[in-house]
């Protein structure tokens, strides 16, 4: 029997959350069960989430499964860069160098800011009114 060698890990931005399950194979990439170009229409979105295969040379080695929650189109593919990132990481710990290098390893911290009481929104105020 045939034993599946699978590396999973979890990447997040915004409130994006993508699960990303690398299997050794020839390079096919479902997102949600679909094909990866039919679910990110964008190229700038495609180039995002292909970066770390590239930087790792592991284009087409692994192929890769991902769940992808939450967020918009860029947040979900900044998600599933970091989630791939932490997965070609945990196949292989020289990649962590590389990776690291290009940032495709940082978590980028930055959210939408709450609503504050008594303002319209996070920043923008009531209109003033002297009459």
């Amino acid at each position: 029997m045939v034993e599946l060698v699978k590396y999973g890990a979890t990447g997040r931005r915004k409130n994006a959350v993508a699960r990303v399950n690398l299997i050794m194979g020839k390079g096919d990439i479902l997102v949600n069960d679909r094909a990866f170009e039919e679910y990110f229409k964008r190229e700038t979105d495609r180039i995002t989430i292909l970066e770390p295969l590239k930087l790792t040379h592991a284009l087409n080695k692994f192929d890769v499964q991902a769940d992808v929650k939450g967020g918009g189109l860029s947040g979900q593919a900044g998600a599933m860069r970091l989630g791939l990132s932490r997965a070609l990481v945990q196949f292989e710990e020289e990649n962590k160098t590389t990776l690291r290098k290009a940032s495709c390893l940082t978590r980028d911290p930055r959210m939408k800011e709450r609503k504050k009481p008594g303002q319209k929104g996070a920043r923008k105020r009531f209109q003033w009114v002297k009459r």
